[in-house]
């Protein structure tokens, strides 16, 4: 089979890829230098130094004749840049001396820069300046690497609006700007602006260390869970600290094209956002239900403190973050369906959560609606609709065929995780955290999130079950059919 594909021009992009993760490892390795790790030191500088020196090598060997992406090539990219991500990301984990381990190491890089959170490590012996690193892990894969590139490309005259529609699959994205670089400089402004305003609201207001704050920050910004501490951020035992990370968890999970209305003075058509309502409402629904039932049920000795622990648990499920801050897994079923159910949904398109997200949910409902209707009334003529816009038939079938595909690969992720753990709430709802990249389950695995006790090949299950549920799976299973890459079709693609 003869393909058409720009190698030259996808290496050095990939290249491109492999030094802004160098670049970001030198952060990590001066906490290291701080808190005297001088062993995370030397790995992390060692890391950073070898693939920004191989980065910039291919760079300069790739000469691309031609600067146009066609979508077959964006797709690659998108591809193997979160492969190749978590694979340099895992070298600081193994040249340290922490872990000897591929698996584990690729899982602990894998889980950083898909946002899913979960750890293959005990959290207690992890030097700070590794804790530090998949913190900046998470961060760069909660906005997307790809969509921080596509603000560099415009320089290497390279448009990026095949990478970005790669790599930001979804119903619609609507433009913030004409350009597709504008639109990416304007998503990753309000991204750092958000991040400075938590990290000042959890180091100025609580009594958390600048450390702590920065990796709580990084970790809730990105709706990835990380924390700072073995025991999470019950650790802190502290309201103001909860109600500030479920609140920036929470607006990191709207779509962030919505933000600049905001910034415009536009109230009135953010607020009427039909994801955006659908999502403030699932939560202040969960999060009543939830508390009376934990009332109810006598979890918590008053109304004030299961409020507590419901509200930070539904935002925590909702947004995919994965926080934890108390034993959830010993509440009520009732309760604990909800927050399974929470994780399947996930939070807003355009989003920094994961899972199947909330327009895909109202689009789904909407067609079950016509279906119903329709069969009442067999020769009506009706056209689902979004804000008063109509849905093309095609974007419906794609996000029926999403769902279907998203329930057949935690089906699939189930059984193989049951050839080592015969138990179908541990094995479905690990699954379904890795899928949905929240990180926490149910079950034997505890509320930490940790998923060590699963051998090496079935690491490496729940690593690529990340990977799909980051690309939201098409972006990677297109990838492995014939006629996506035969040349007839290059040019439609």
């Amino acid at each position: 089979m003869h393909t058409t594909l720009n190698l030259r021009l996808t290496s050095k992009i990939l290249a491109t890829i492999v030094c802004i993760i160098a670049v970001a490892m030198l952060p990590a390795g001066l906490a290291s230098l701080y808190f005297q790790e001088y062993a995370t030191v030397r790995a992390l500088g060692m890391s950073a130094f070898l693939f920004f020196v191989l980065g910039m090598f291919v760079r300069t060997m790739a000469q691309p004749t031609k600067l146009s992406i066609q979508l077959r090539e964006g797709s690659l990219i998108v591809g193997l840049s979160w492969i190749l991500a978590s694979l340099v990301g895992c070298i600081p984990y193994l040249l340290s001396g922490y872990t000897n381990s591929f698996s584990a190491a690729f899982f602990e890089s894998a889980a950083g820069f898909t946002t899913t959170g979960g750890t293959a490590f005990d959290l207690g012996l992890m030097p700070r300046g590794l804790m530090l690193w998949k913190a900046i892990c998470t961060w760069l894969g909660g906005m997307g690497i790809l969509v921080f590139l596509v603000t560099l490309l415009p320089s290497l005259g390279i448009s990026g609006q095949k990478i970005f529609r790669a790599e930001s699959p979804g119903i619609k994205i609507d433009k913030i700007s004409s350009r597709i670089s504008d639109s990416a400089k304007i998503l990753y402004l309000i991204y750092i602006g958000l991040t400075v305003i938590e990290f000042l609201l959890l180091a100025l207001g609580s009594n958390m260390a600048p450390f702590d704050a920065a990796v709580n920050t990084l970790g809730s910004i990105s709706t990835s869970g990380i924390f700072s501490h073995p025991q999470g951020l019950a650790y802190y035992d502290s309201v103001y600290v909860e109600l500030v990370i479920s609140v920036f968890t929470v607006l990191s999970s709207v779509s962030f094209v919505l933000y600049p209305l905001l910034l415009q003075g536009e109230f009135k058509r953010f607020f009427k956002n039909p994801e955006l309502r659908v999502f403030a409402a699932i939560i202040a629904t969960a999060s009543v239900v939830v508390t009376c039932n934990l009332y109810l049920s006598h979890m918590y000795d008053s109304f004030p403190e299961s409020l507590r622990y419901a509200f930070f648990q539904v935002t925590s499920f909702s947004s995919t973050s994965g926080y934890a801050i108390t034993d959830y897994t010993s509440w009520p079923l009732f309760s604990k369906l909800i927050l399974m159910l929470l994780m399947m949904i996930g939070g807003c398109s355009a989003s920094t959560s994961g899972s199947i997200k909330i327009i895909r949910i109202i689009v789904m409902f909407k067609l079950i609606q016509r279906s119903i209707y329709k069969r009442m009334h067999p020769r009506a003529v009706l056209s689902l609709k979004l804000s008063g816009t109509p849905l093309q038939e095609d974007v419906i079938a794609q996000t029926a065929s999403f769902i279907f595909a998203f329930f057949a690969m935690l089906a699939a992720g189930s059984m193989l995780l049951s050839l080592q753990i015969p138990d179908i709430e541990i094995t479905f709802s690990t699954a379904l955290a890795m899928l949905s990249n929240t990180g926490i389950a149910f079950g034997a695995t505890d509320y930490s999130g940790y998923f060590g006790f699963y051998n090496a090949p079935l690491k490496m299950v729940l690593s690529t079950s990340m990977i799909f549920g980051r690309l939201e799976i098409f972006t990677v299973l297109m990838l492995f059919v014939p006629s996506f890459w035969n040349a007839d079709r290059a040019k439609s693609l």
